[in-house]
């Protein structure tokens, strides 16, 4: 008799908490997440250019001399531009061989007909002014290999913080707006978690040819930085006057 009594004094006491449990989840206010998009744009004030020198010669010795004395000019054009040891930077060295087409009618073997020597090199401008005027100064010393043009800041902090603070000002606006439509209170915020601060797609220019005697004609126009908030409201019940 007593488990029996026991039993159902468990299953009330049970049933009481189910209950109040369900109560509190009634009363616990809903939550609200929204996505803010914030975008600042400003002026360049930097240039990212990407150049090299291209040689070939049937001997691999002459291939790589023929492309160091272009290699050397290039540097040298920079250097006497003001650039800073720190803004210049060579990367692929490559010396490739280049083979003969295969005849399957001769059924001879391919041979190296010539070798290819490269390198590369990455350069920041810091004066704009001066740049056209750079880019047909490299063409004419023997840069002739081109990866592009990009523009960016030098400082982009200020930027970036200001995409910080339009990508909140976008969410909140958003989260008024949907509090509003749903006639519901927007409290206080419970997170905000930072999706991603970086630059917008840049401006880039391929370059393929260049007016020889004047500089190079630049449009640098704008560079953008981009950051996106993920933010959560807590919700109180319908605002004062709902139906």
């Amino acid at each position: 008799m007593k488990s029996i009594l026991g039993i159902g004094l468990a299953l009330a006491l049970a049933g009481t908490a189910g209950m109040a449990a369900a109560q509190q989840a009634d009363d616990a206010p809903g939550r609200l997440v929204v996505i803010g998009e914030g975008r600042v744009s400003a002026p360049p004030d930097m240039a990212v250019i990407t150049l090299g020198a291209v040689s070939e010669s049937p001997r691999a010795e002459e291939a790589m001399q023929q492309m160091s004395a272009r290699m050397e000019a290039i540097l040298a054009r920079l250097d006497a531009a003001g650039l800073a040891a720190r803004d210049v930077q060579t990367s692929g060295l490559s010396l490739q061989p280049r083979w003969s087409d295969y005849d399957p009618k001769r059924d001879e073997e391919r041979s190296i007909t010539r070798f290819v020597a490269s390198s590369q090199v990455t350069a920041r401008v810091r004066d704009l002014a001066g740049l056209g005027e750079l880019l047909d100064g490299l063409v004419s010393d023997g840069a002739n290999e081109f990866r592009g043009l990009e523009f960016d800041l030098q400082e982009p902090g200020t930027q970036v913080d200001a995409a910080r603070r339009a990508a909140v000002a976008d969410a909140l606006h958003k989260a008024e707006l949907y509090a509003e439509a749903a006639n519901l209170t927007l409290g206080p915020i419970l997170s905000i978690t930072e999706a991603g601060a970086a630059p917008a797609p840049m401006m880039r220019a391929e370059m393929a040819a260049f007016a020889a005697g004047n500089g190079m004609p630049v449009a640098a126009g704008e560079v953008a930085r981009q950051a996106s908030v993920t933010v959560t409201w807590a919700l109180g019940p319908a605002s004062d006057g709902a139906d």
